[in-house]
């Protein structure tokens, strides 16, 4: 347990913003790199096993918060021509797919942690909760949107839904006008583009919130 506790008070001064120049001394030698990525790691594999399971993805508040708006566009209008059933189905599929790609979002998550620098660590030692996510975001995000988006896509038409939301929308081009798109082939497209932008987003809010939760946790433990 004497080992554990002094990791954790370590993470705490790491992570509280606005701190000293030791602080930051301790956040980027070795020893303080280490227990940055020690934390988000933590994040990714909480990350990665709430989108691998189906109900816990679906209930989860940050990821239905993650949605883009023009995607919660789509399954308001969805609702409103009372097809809400069909933007269930939507919904199951997305997580559906969300755990087929959890395998290509780990890697890439795991290897933008690995390149953290000592710059980063100086970064994140000044920069309060969450700045440590936000740095990882910005290492990944392009790889990830690179690497989920034709899987999402293959996945979303083996379940057919794109093709059936596309058609339930077609009549009154109600799909074209939310999108700003006419044509059929890129409006589909684009649907499991905003698929994976959710998917994205959602990842990040979840490692976000366990970094979050972490400093907060640790931070007070260091005011006892």
């Amino acid at each position: 347990m004497r080992p554990r506790f002094i990791i954790t008070a370590t993470i705490a001064i790491v992570g509280v913003a606005g701190v000293s120049h030791s602080c930051v001394a301790l956040a980027t030698s070795s020893i303080g790199l280490s227990i940055i990525k020690k934390i988000l790691i933590g994040g990714i594999t909480s990350g990665v096993s709430t989108f691998q399971n189906k109900e816990a993805f679906m209930s989860n508040s940050l990821i239905d918060q993650a949605m883009p708006s023009q995607l919660r566009s789509i399954n308001s209008t969805l609702t409103s021509l009372g097809l809400s059933n069909l933007v269930n189905k939507e919904k199951e599929y997305i997580a559906e797919a969300a755990a087929f790609t959890s395998k290509f979002a780990e890697p890439i998550l795991i290897n933008g942690v690995n390149s953290l620098t000592t710059d980063d660590a100086a970064r994140i030692a000044q920069g309060g909760s969450g700045i440590a996510s936000q740095i990882l975001r910005e290492k990944t995000e392009s790889q990830l949107v690179a690497a989920l988006a034709p899987e999402v896509d293959k996945k979303l038409n083996e379940f057919g839904i794109v093709k059936t939301i596309n058609t339930a929308l077609k009549g009154n081009n109600i799909l074209g006008s939310l999108l700003g798109q006419n044509n059929n082939s890129t409006s589909a497209s684009m649907l499991s583009s905003l698929a994976s932008q959710q998917l994205v987003n959602g990842m990040f809010a979840l490692i976000t919130n366990y970094e979050k939760q972490n400093t907060d946790v640790l931070t007070n433990a260091l005011k006892k």
